[in-house]
């Protein structure tokens, strides 16, 4: 918040969409909980400014996200700095005016789990995720109004479609294009891999901003995070 303006606040979404956020490591991660901290920060406010640049995460955490916006009795004005893709993109669509530069974009695509299981698992596994999918189509179709049928927007999810600004404003899904801007968009590595049409400029790789040991060890503490998620999960499927 402005110290001249206390009626807008600015939140921004520059990381991955997660359910826990390890802020000595990865402070620009964003939950629904850290993202509701923030809500609570800037209590009642007339406008809501979200800057998004984001590569997605996880679908529920973001559908949480969403809401919240979508409940909130501010106006929410939604600037895609760079990139929103995947449940970032759904998140931009609480907006009630979505912002993107000209180099800007939006990624969509049908939602993807890991499974385990037998074939029985694996067939709800599919039906979930048809109706996660249509739960987030819902958004898109309410924002873009008659600019995109239900059949052309699932032609898209169903082809990981990355949309310009423009491409975005022609159905409905981008109010204003605005001039270039020099943001670089956001990708991470582990998502990145399970998105088929990356445009060229965003494989890009840019140079890390931290050493050989300081990577190793954000690698250690992950790995180290990840491992004592599965144990604590072991121990609570025991109980």
């Amino acid at each position: 918040m402005s110290a001249n303006d206390t009626s807008s606040a600015d939140i921004f979404i520059y990381g991955d969409i997660v359910r826990w956020v390890w802020e000595d490591w990865f402070p620009e991660d964003v939950s629904s909980n850290s993202f509701k901290d923030d809500l609570d920060e800037i209590g009642e406010v007339d406008v809501i400014n979200l800057y998004i640049n984001s590569p997605g995460g996880s679908v529920f955490e973001g559908i949480a996200i969403y809401n919240m916006l979508k409940r909130h009795n501010a106006k929410v004005n939604v600037y895609v700095d760079a990139l929103a893709a995947s449940i970032a993109s759904v998140i931009a669509m609480a907006g009630n005016t979505i912002y993107m530069p000209k180099n800007s974009m939006l990624m969509i695509h049908n939602p993807w789990t890991i499974a385990s299981g037998n074939a029985k698992e694996f067939r709800k596994q599919a039906d979930d995720l048809d109706r996660i999918g249509n739960s987030s189509k819902q958004t898109y179709l309410q924002k873009s109004g008659d600019k995109l049928t239900d059949e052309k927007l699932q032609e898209m999810l169903d082809e990981e479609t990355w949309l310009s600004a423009d491409e975005a404003f022609q159905y409905g899904l981008c109010d204003v294009i605005e001039e270039e801007n020099q943001m670089a968009a956001s990708i991470s590595d582990e998502l990145f891999m399970h998105y088929k049409n990356v445009p060229k400029q965003l494989k890009q790789k840019k140079k890390s901003t931290f050493s050989d040991s300081e990577m190793a060890e954000r690698k250690r503490i992950a790995e180290e995070a990840k491992a004592n998620s599965e144990y604590i999960k072991t121990i609570l499927g025991g109980i």
